[in-house]
């Protein structure tokens, strides 16, 4: 005969009530309509899978509080993807310190509720430490065999859930470098999940999985995996454990124990250095690539509050940045031309820097022709280097919001300004001042192509946006400024027939938080 099989028996601290295996746990709560379709069609279509952790706080998953951690088979893996993409996700790609094989993320907008809702899709059953995720355990099969429907989600066994939840608690909490780094205590909701398990497995049935599909973690070995859990353990008890199991987990794993070690150590290095130093923390980016979103429009149509609006809520999980190409930052040639130019303007030899009409109806004694048109071309300049600096953010996966935009269109605004300017000088008084320029003079004819060369080379982003407002109600938002400025600038893009672009037009005549939901409905769309 052969030894005699061993048994793992639960510490009498942890024993409570067992709840019968078959058993779903039902519970209410407030579901978003995505997470309720999206549940709705995998169980239309008989996907098999199930919401494989931390089902003790399901409504925080329904709800999107949480994040949906998914087991899917992975014969099922291309019907759960279309599934996906009808309802409107799209795949994203994890930062580097959040990348796991065998799991892909992705993420939908509820349009009613306003809220995200994050898919991790796991094909295999990834665990660790956060930052390497070294192990897996070849258990999905009897995992996804032993899940039930529940009131929304597919759940599994929840003696499946409970030794899987000891083996990552372990891994996680348990090992050397885990106690020095002050990770050595489960947090709040891992305790709760604990303690919410072990009240309803059934040790038989958790034997039987042991030595049926886990023969490298034996009974002795997860009996002390749970007393390292438990409250009190030595700390000597608890680095013994997590390293026997590491040991007993190395042909699961997918770095040798001492790689994994040095590549944890160095991953909080840097990620400390980068929200320490740097102040920025890891974001998702769209597995399509990146995006640039230009949002126009006149005086009081809301366009500043749209663009708040909208980077926080795409800067919440995606990597997003907003850029102001009306107001461009100024480069070194611009800071020494214009430097050049201040002297002039202290000796009064030309108006100071103001408005397109300001500067006209000025009085000076040199024509501010020429000057002006320095300064346009060097906005202009700026404005392009402005726009590379946006493409190449974009090109790189990132989000990126531009506050206006230069169109050819628009010419009050933005945009070329030179020739304009010019046409107005020869048709006014400043005309006979000293060095008044002329479109027939070369130094003019060269600035003004300088300038519209610079714009020619801004080209359409992937996505335009046009806030439109009354110039009315343009002029009653605004109190602020001059109307007639406001009214101006208002209605040339009230007026513009948008029609015929692939701009998208939005009636900002609405209420903030009502515009705000049109724009987000239409990006997520459009991304």
């Amino acid at each position: 005969m052969g030894p005699a099989m061993k048994t793992f028996v639960e510490p009498q601290s942890m024993i409570n009530h067992v709840r019968p295996e078959d058993t779903v746990p039902q519970v209410d709560f407030s579901v978003l309509p995505l997470v309720q379709q999206l549940c709705s069609v995998l169980r239309t279509e008989d996907i098999d899978y199930c919401h494989w952790k931390s089902n003790n706080m399901l409504e925080r998953s329904a709800s999107g509080e949480n994040d949906l951690d998914l087991l899917i088979s992975r014969a099922d893996g291309s019907r759960f993807t279309e599934i996906l993409f009808r309802l409107g996700f799209k795949q994203a790609q994890a930062p580097i310190d959040k990348q796991m094989p065998g799991v892909l993320d992705y993420y939908g907008y509820d349009e009613q509720a306003e809220k995200w809702v994050h898919v991790h899709a796991h094909y295999q059953l990834i665990m660790g430490h956060d930052m390497t995720k070294n192990f897996r355990l070849v258990l999905e099969g009897p995992y996804l065999e032993s899940a039930v429907q529940g009131e929304l989600f597919r759940v599994p066994a929840v003696e499946f859930e409970f030794i899987v939840l000891v083996i990552r608690m372990v891994l996680k909490h348990s090992t050397w470098d885990a106690i020095l780094g002050r990770e050595g205590k489960l947090k709040t909701s891992e305790q709760k999940e604990m303690t919410h398990l072990r009240a309803h497995i059934n040790q038989a049935r958790v034997n039987e999985i042991l030595q049926d599909h886990l023969p490298y973690v034996d009974l002795d070995l997860f009996s002390d995996c749970v007393e390292a859990l438990l409250p009190g353990c030595p700390v000597w008890t608890r680095v013994r454990t997590g390293q026997k199991l590491q040991v007993g987990l190395r042909a699961n794993a997918v770095y040798p124990l001492p790689t994994d070690t040095f590549l944890k150590l160095w991953r909080r290095l840097v990620l400390m250095i980068q929200r320490r130093v740097f102040r920025s923390s890891s974001k998702y980016r769209l597995q399509i690539g990146g995006a640039m979103i230009a949002i126009l429009g006149g005086d009081g149509a809301g366009k500043t509050t749209a663009i708040d609006a909208l980077y926080a809520w795409l800067s919440k999980n995606f990597e997003s940045t907003r850029i102001h190409m009306g107001k461009p930052a100024w480069s070194w040639i611009t800071i020494a031309i214009r430097s050049v130019l201040k002297v002039g303007q202290i000796l009064g030899l030309y108006p100071l820097e103001t408005s397109f009409d300001e500067t006209i109806e000025q009085k000076s004694l040199v024509s501010p022709g020429y000057p002006y048109l320095i300064r346009e071309v060097c906005r202009a300049r700026d404005r392009y280097w402005t726009y590379i600096r946006a493409r190449r953010l974009a090109a790189k996966g990132r989000l990126v919001i531009l506050d206006r935009f230069p169109l050819p269109e628009i010419r009050i605004m933005d945009g070329a300004q030179a020739e304009q300017f010019i046409r107005r000088l020869q048709d006014g008084p400043q005309s006979k001042l000293l060095l008044s320029p002329r479109l027939e003079s070369w130094l003019a004819r060269f600035l003004v192509k300088l300038e519209e060369n610079y714009y020619r080379q801004i080209v359409s982003p992937e996505l335009l946006i046009v806030l439109r407002v009354h110039p009315q109600i343009a002029v009653q938002r605004k109190t602020n400024e001059d109307p007639t400025s406001v009214e101006k600038r208002s209605t040339e893009i009230w007026q513009l027939n948008w029609e015929s672009t692939d701009v998208h037009v939005i009636d900002a005549s609405k209420s903030k938080t009502a515009v705000a939901s049109e724009l987000k409905t239409l990006i997520w769309s459009r991304l």
